[in-house]
């Protein structure tokens, strides 16, 4: 046989090879996981169960997962939830939401059990906080807000959700930001949006702090006045100056993610974050995310990591600054 000849067939013979073991191997990797379970540390209805099921609809709507329950367990900012899931150890068949919130209440609460102790997967989405100020305040912008806190940290009073939340790490960030005495800030915790936004308008209190989506009617009513976000850039849909366009160097989101277990193996967690990037890819997930208004801060696998555990140690000194947390 001519050489050519002999060329082409050993070619021929070879890509049918890679053919007849691609197909088996293929179908393998992109294999559904049989069944899932996601842990929503709340109660229904709230942020965190509202990801939790829209991950059940659009990981069963992708195929990603043949089988998908959704379960609450509340209370204490997540860490009862937490230390529930983390006695799933070794189980690739489990995720639960978390994000900044709880963060903190593993601090606040003292939780024997943290983030530590289990196995970052994915971050999803976030909100950007506002500073708002009643219609009527002489706080023009962030700047005057800045100058009377700096004068006088105790008799500037902050409204927001609760004590060790994400609005109150806002607020101590910036007291460190801009110099003021972190120890010194008058932070009122109410239980609910809505108390906080009745201390507004009832001009209660000097400002208030809360995810955009809390204020948005207030503020497009006139009722509030915005006086920053606190997205790293302007956001598109949103005329809020930034804090750190205003020279206050600081950024925070309410950022929301997933975790396995801890002790699950190499594949376990390849197959849990591919499982969760095919849920970020479909247009199922991104009509969700026009749809609800979330914003897009999807960050997976060692990124993550590397992002939670800055995160985590940016949050504790902050709440042990302000004297909340020892």
């Amino acid at each position: 046989m001519p050489r050519i000849k002999f060329l082409r067939h050993v070619a021929v013979a070879l890509a049918a090879l890679v053919v007849g073991l691609g197909g088996p191997l293929a179908s393998a990797r992109a294999e559904s996981l049989p069944e899932l379970t996601v842990m929503a540390p709340a109660k229904p209805g709230g942020g965190w169960d509202q990801t939790a099921r829209v991950l059940q609809e659009v990981l069963l709507a992708t195929g990603a997962a043949k089988t998908v329950t959704v379960e609450n367990v509340a209370g204490a900012g997540g860490t009862i939830g937490l230390a529930q899931f983390a006695g799933k150890k070794g189980s690739g068949d489990a995720l639960m939401v978390g994000g900044l919130v709880m963060v903190g209440a593993v601090l606040t609460n003292q939780s024997p059990v943290t983030l530590k102790d289990v196995t970052p997967i994915a971050r999803l989405t976030g909100e950007f906080e506002v500073i708002v100020v009643p219609a009527a305040s002489p706080f023009k912008t962030m700047a005057d807000l800045v100058a009377a806190f700096k004068a006088d940290p105790g008799k500037t009073t902050w409204a927001g959700g609760s004590a060790g939340g994400t609005d109150q790490i806002l607020v101590g960030l910036i007291a460190k930001a801009v110099g003021a005495d972190p120890t010194s800030v008058n932070y009122i915790a109410y239980s609910g949006g809505g108390e906080a936004l009745a201390a507004l308008l009832g001009n209660k209190v000097s400002a208030g702090v809360s995810g955009y989506g809390e204020f948005a009617g207030q503020i497009a009513s006139g009722e509030l006045r915005a006086l920053a976000i606190s997205s790293p850039e302007r956001v598109a849909s949103i005329n809020i100056p930034t804090l750190r366009e205003q020279g206050v160097a600081v950024d925070l989101a309410n950022w929301r993610a997933v975790f396995a277990p801890p002790g699950i193996d190499a594949a376990q967690r390849t197959a849990l974050i591919a499982a969760i990037d095919t849920v970020h890819k479909s247009t199922q997930w991104q009509d969700v995310l026009k749809k609800r208004d979330w914003t897009d801060l999807y960050l997976s696998g060692d990124d993550f990591d590397k992002f939670l555990g800055e995160e985590v140690a940016r949050v504790e000194t902050t709440l042990r600054e302000i004297g909340l947390v020892q």
